[in-house]
């Protein structure tokens, strides 16, 4: 299995909900088993970069993820959401099923 994690950040904090929407295409992906996009609850005192959005996917293997990118929900939500972030932050890492 492969958990995909993602951090988003908002170059405009006008937009922020505009990206959760965007994100939230992603849900209707076929390629993707669990899928989550939540706000970040920012709990955490460390000073960085600000996060505003994460998104959780497990995907069955990197095939699976890799067909997850090229669907076109991806593409569609890359339209929305690129212009209006400043960070993206990606991590893969795999594990047992």
């Amino acid at each position: 299995m492969i958990r995909h994690i993602v951090f988003f950040s908002a170059k405009n904090q006008k937009d922020i909900d505009k990206i959760g929407d965007g994100l939230r295409i992603l849900k209707d992906n076929p390629h993707v088993q669990t899928f989550e996009v939540q706000r970040n609850l920012a709990t955490d005192t460390i000073e960085q970069e600000p996060v505003d959005w994460v998104v959780y996917g497990e995907f069955k293997d990197a095939d699976a993820l890799d067909a997850f990118k090229r669907h076109p929900t991806y593409q569609r939500a890359i339209e929305i959401v690129r212009p209006l972030r400043n960070l993206r932050l990606a991590a893969d890492f795999q594990t047992a099923p």
